[in-house]
């Protein structure tokens, strides 16, 4: 089984995707090791600014509002570039340590343009055995359940 693999697409501003896992393998959890926003038009002297959110809740953590205080909440990204500094900013804040066991609900926010946003998310699979993979999965349940 690869150790790594990249989950990507493009969102329209506003919008959830569902991060499918429910095809995961046996005695496997995910960890997300990155979380990143692109624009999808031309950003040379536009000003673009993105934030995205992924969570393990129930419903998505809104984009642009992001509470850090919600357990489900497991990453957060912000890109920004402004027409008078054509430098593009990135920050993303990943809870790296949360074994996912089942889907998760992405959802970004074009606050700018309106326009689609592109994100990349990088996971690494974690080997466990039966007392840690119900110890997991009870978890995850519990933070969706919640």
């Amino acid at each position: 089984m690869n150790k790594e693999f990249v989950m990507r697409g493009q969102t329209g501003s506003g919008q959830t995707e569902v991060l499918n896992f429910s095809g995961k393998t046996d005695g496997y959890a995910y960890r997300i090791t990155e979380f990143v926003l692109w624009p999808s038009t031309n950003i040379g002297g536009v000003a673009e600014e993105m934030t995205g959110t992924i969570t393990a809740g129930k419903i998505a953590s809104p984009a642009i509002a992001p509470n850090f205080d919600d357990e489900g909440l497991i990453a957060t990204s912000l890109f920004a570039t402004h027409s008078t500094s054509l430098i593009p900013n990135s920050l993303s804040i990943v809870n790296d340590t949360f074994l996912i066991t089942q889907n998760l609900i992405l959802m970004v926010q074009n606050t700018t343009s309106g326009t689609p946003t592109n994100w990349q998310c990088r996971f690494v699979a974690e080997k466990m055995d039966g007392a840690e993979e119900a110890a997991a999965n009870y978890k995850q349940f519990t933070v969706f359940d919640g």
